[in-house]
């Protein structure tokens, strides 16, 4: 929904002395755009010498992609949202689809994905093919730095264009082989490794970003950010997803105390409710974390209806999807009951019709 024709260039993309809205020198309209009128690299950009030497440059990641159908991004301003607990609880509910899926984690100096899909102390292996990925399952492939590190516990201290190395060659070495979906998990901002990813990209068909927010204005503020890098970049964005939108947990699971003294007073309290009202031990018990509620005028589904991108929904912050990626394991099969199960089913099948081909359709 962000069109290209309007997106203003990222990174070195865009001549220092362009016009201010300025398509790139490698877009399809370049010199021909209206936004180019006037500007002293217009005869340059619309003889396409740019775009030649720019598909020549992509063509090794649009090769080794190439029997990639579906490749979608996960983005967020703002670190500590969710993003690698939803890419890879995505990943491992679109395997359970059926669908053949690669994981790919780009956060070069905080890779959590081995650990959440159970995979810590996996090395990554060479074939004549290229970097083999590790898999969780026949059709779950993974591609991390953590592989790469001695120790989990080793600090990765690299500046911008080892990054940057490293992610090309993450695109133009690794054998993912025939792929349904291939999902990037990124670090929280708008620097480096989105910037790289992006232009290595631009050779593919991508089908867009799901960008994570938590519901609190502090979380917001940064993901209006990615949505504007969003649309500078020409990334379409499939939607917004307001993770951690409320504590859902069962009563019989909470943990009761005395207001002045602290003491625990668990045991008594249940043992009354189960007395007096058994029932009530299974009601789901709710309370917003963060401000502002969802009805707020600066709430993510306001944010996402200013940006013009689709609201996808909540997922309430559920003790199990910590527990499921504490044990590297796929939450919506292990505890398909959970509070926060449904809300995620959903989203990962709104995520599945707006991907889907039309053949699948």
């Amino acid at each position: 929904f962000f069109p290209r024709e309007k997106a203003v260039q990222i990174g070195m993309s865009k001549p220092a002395n362009a016009n201010e809205v300025c398509v790139g020198p490698t877009h399809k309209t370049a010199g021909r755009s209206s936004s180019c009128a006037g500007c002293p690299n217009q005869a340059a950009c619309a003889s396409g010498a740019n775009r030649a030497a720019t598909t020549a440059a992509l063509a090794p990641v649009t090769d080794r992609l190439a029997q990639v159908r579906h490749k979608i991004l996960v983005l967020s301003g703002k670190g500590g949202v969710g993003k690698s607990t939803f890419s890879c609880q995505l990943a491992f509910s679109l395997a359970a689809a059926g669908k053949n899926v690669g994981l790919l984690d780009i956060d070069i100096c905080g890779p959590s994905v081995p650990r959440m899909l159970g995979l810590q102390g996996q090395q990554v292996h060479q074939s004549n093919s290229g970097w083999s990925p590790v898999y969780v399952s026949d059709n779950l492939g993974v591609m991390s730095i953590g592989f790469m590190l001695p120790s989990e516990d080793d600090a990765v201290i690299w500046r911008g264009p080892r990054k940057n190395g490293l992610i090309k060659s993450f695109l133009t070495e690794v054998f993912w082989g025939p792929l349904d979906y291939l999902i990037i998990d990124t670090p929280p901002g708008t620097s480096d490794e989105h910037i790289s990813i992006v232009q290595y990209l631009r050779g593919t068909e991508v089908d867009g970003a799901v960008v994570v927010t938590t519901p609190q204005e502090v979380s917001l503020v940064d993901v209006r950010k990615e949505l504007s890098f969003c649309r500078k970049s020409g990334l379409k964005v499939l939607g917004v997803v307001e993770n951690m939108a409320r504590m859902a947990v069962p009563v019989s699971t909470l943990v009761f105390r005395d207001p002045t003294s602290g003491e625990d007073k668990t045991e008594q309290i249940k043992s009354i409710l189960a007395e007096a009202s058994p029932e009530l031990l299974d009601v789901l018990a709710e309370a917003s974390i963060f401000a502002p509620a969802a009805e707020s005028a600066s709430s993510a589904k306001q944010m996402a209806a200013d940006f013009g991108a689709p609201y996808l929904g909540q997922v309430p912050l559920d003790p199990m999807i910590g527990e499921a990626c504490e044990r590297g394991l796929a939450f919506l099969e292990e505890y398909p009951g959970a509070p926060a199960a449904e809300s995620l089913r959903r989203i990962v099948d709104n995520i599945l019709r707006t991907t889907a081909d039309s053949a699948e359709a």
